[in-house]
Protein backbone atom coordinates (compact mmCIF):
# COMPACT_ATOMS: atom_id res chain seq x y z
CA UNK A 1 0.00 0.00 0.00
CA UNK A 2 1.51 3.41 -0.62
CA UNK A 3 1.45 6.26 1.16
CA UNK A 4 -0.97 9.06 0.16
CA UNK A 5 -0.74 11.73 2.40
CA UNK A 6 0.18 15.26 1.24
CA UNK A 7 2.56 16.62 3.30
CA UNK A 8 2.63 20.41 1.78
CA UNK A 9 5.19 22.02 4.13
CA UNK A 10 7.58 19.63 3.10
CA UNK A 11 7.56 21.26 -0.49
CA UNK A 12 8.51 24.76 0.48
CA UNK A 13 11.59 26.60 0.43
CA UNK A 14 11.39 28.33 3.08
CA UNK A 15 8.80 29.11 6.38
CA UNK A 16 7.44 26.90 8.42
CA UNK A 17 4.35 25.66 7.47
CA UNK A 18 1.38 23.56 9.65
CA UNK A 19 3.56 22.79 12.62
CA UNK A 20 7.14 23.70 11.60
CA UNK A 21 9.71 25.66 13.41
CA UNK A 22 10.96 29.01 12.49
CA UNK A 23 14.42 27.32 11.53
CA UNK A 24 12.49 25.29 8.68
CA UNK A 25 12.25 22.43 10.37
CA UNK A 26 8.76 20.37 10.81
CA UNK A 27 9.59 19.75 14.68
CA UNK A 28 7.74 16.68 15.21
CA UNK A 29 8.60 15.48 11.52
CA UNK A 30 5.18 14.27 11.14
CA UNK A 31 6.22 11.20 9.61
CA UNK A 32 8.73 12.75 7.26
CA UNK A 33 11.57 10.12 6.73
CA UNK A 34 14.34 11.22 9.00
CA UNK A 35 16.70 10.71 5.86
CA UNK A 36 14.09 12.98 3.85
CA UNK A 37 14.06 15.75 6.36
CA UNK A 38 17.97 15.79 7.16
CA UNK A 39 18.33 16.76 3.26
CA UNK A 40 15.93 19.28 3.48
CA UNK A 41 17.68 20.77 6.51
CA UNK A 42 21.02 20.66 4.74
CA UNK A 43 19.95 22.09 1.77
CA UNK A 44 17.89 24.84 3.66
CA UNK A 45 21.12 25.63 5.34
CA UNK A 46 22.97 25.74 2.03
CA UNK A 47 20.10 28.31 0.64
CA UNK A 48 20.37 30.56 3.93
CA UNK A 49 24.23 31.03 3.52
CA UNK A 50 23.41 31.92 -0.55
CA UNK A 51 20.94 34.54 0.79
CA UNK A 52 23.33 36.13 3.46
CA UNK A 53 26.15 36.08 0.39
CA UNK A 54 23.38 37.57 -1.75
CA UNK A 55 23.15 40.41 0.76
CA UNK A 56 26.73 40.88 1.43
CA UNK A 57 27.53 41.34 -2.45
CA UNK A 58 24.17 43.41 -2.71
CA UNK A 59 25.56 46.11 -0.04
CA UNK A 60 28.95 46.00 -1.47
CA UNK A 61 27.66 46.89 -4.85
CA UNK A 62 25.87 49.48 -3.52
CA UNK A 63 28.79 51.56 -1.29
CA UNK A 64 30.24 51.16 -4.93
CA UNK A 65 27.59 52.92 -6.71
CA UNK A 66 27.13 54.81 -3.98
CA UNK A 67 30.54 56.31 -4.37
CA UNK A 68 29.95 56.76 -8.10
CA UNK A 69 27.08 58.67 -7.32
CA UNK A 70 29.24 61.21 -5.05
CA UNK A 71 31.73 61.46 -7.94
CA UNK A 72 28.70 62.06 -10.74
CA UNK A 73 27.62 65.29 -8.08
CA UNK A 74 30.78 66.42 -7.67
CA UNK A 75 31.45 66.44 -11.21
CA UNK A 76 27.39 67.64 -12.83
CA UNK A 77 26.99 63.96 -14.40
CA UNK A 78 23.87 63.16 -14.31
CA UNK A 79 22.61 60.39 -12.03
CA UNK A 80 21.63 57.68 -15.00
CA UNK A 81 23.90 56.50 -17.57
CA UNK A 82 21.73 54.82 -19.93
CA UNK A 83 24.32 53.43 -22.42
CA UNK A 84 26.20 51.85 -19.41
CA UNK A 85 23.03 50.27 -18.41
CA UNK A 86 22.43 48.55 -21.85
CA UNK A 87 25.53 47.29 -21.88
CA UNK A 88 25.61 46.16 -17.82
CA UNK A 89 22.09 44.35 -18.89
CA UNK A 90 23.49 42.66 -22.10
CA UNK A 91 26.48 41.89 -19.82
CA UNK A 92 24.35 40.17 -16.80
CA UNK A 93 22.12 38.38 -19.67
CA UNK A 94 25.21 36.83 -21.25
CA UNK A 95 26.64 35.72 -17.76
CA UNK A 96 22.96 33.85 -16.80
CA UNK A 97 22.41 31.91 -19.61
CA UNK A 98 26.18 30.73 -19.07
CA UNK A 99 24.91 29.69 -15.40
CA UNK A 100 22.00 28.49 -16.78
CA UNK A 101 19.56 31.17 -15.21
CA UNK A 102 16.82 32.70 -16.90
CA UNK A 103 18.19 35.88 -18.37
CA UNK A 104 14.65 37.63 -18.36
CA UNK A 105 14.82 37.07 -14.37
CA UNK A 106 18.62 38.07 -14.09
CA UNK A 107 17.48 41.43 -16.66
CA UNK A 108 14.37 42.34 -14.35
CA UNK A 109 16.58 41.80 -10.87
CA UNK A 110 19.55 44.44 -12.39
CA UNK A 111 17.03 46.89 -13.70
CA UNK A 112 15.50 46.49 -10.16
CA UNK A 113 18.74 46.83 -9.08
CA UNK A 114 19.78 49.72 -11.27
CA UNK A 115 16.34 51.88 -10.27
CA UNK A 116 17.72 51.98 -6.82
CA UNK A 117 20.86 53.07 -7.79
CA UNK A 118 19.65 55.85 -10.10
CA UNK A 119 17.64 57.04 -6.79
CA UNK A 120 20.41 57.14 -4.50
CA UNK A 121 22.33 59.03 -7.33
CA UNK A 122 19.46 61.37 -7.69
CA UNK A 123 19.18 62.20 -3.86
CA UNK A 124 23.11 62.64 -3.64
CA UNK A 125 23.20 65.13 -6.80
CA UNK A 126 20.50 67.01 -5.03
CA UNK A 127 22.17 66.78 -1.67
CA UNK A 128 25.45 68.46 -3.52
CA UNK A 129 23.63 71.47 -4.56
Amino acid sequence: MSDTRDDTNDHRETGTGAGGTADGTSGGTHGIDPAVQAELNRLRASIDNIDAAVVHMLAERFKCTQQVGVLKAEHNLPPADPSRESRQIARLRELAVNARLDPAFAEKLLNFIIAEVIRHHETIADETR
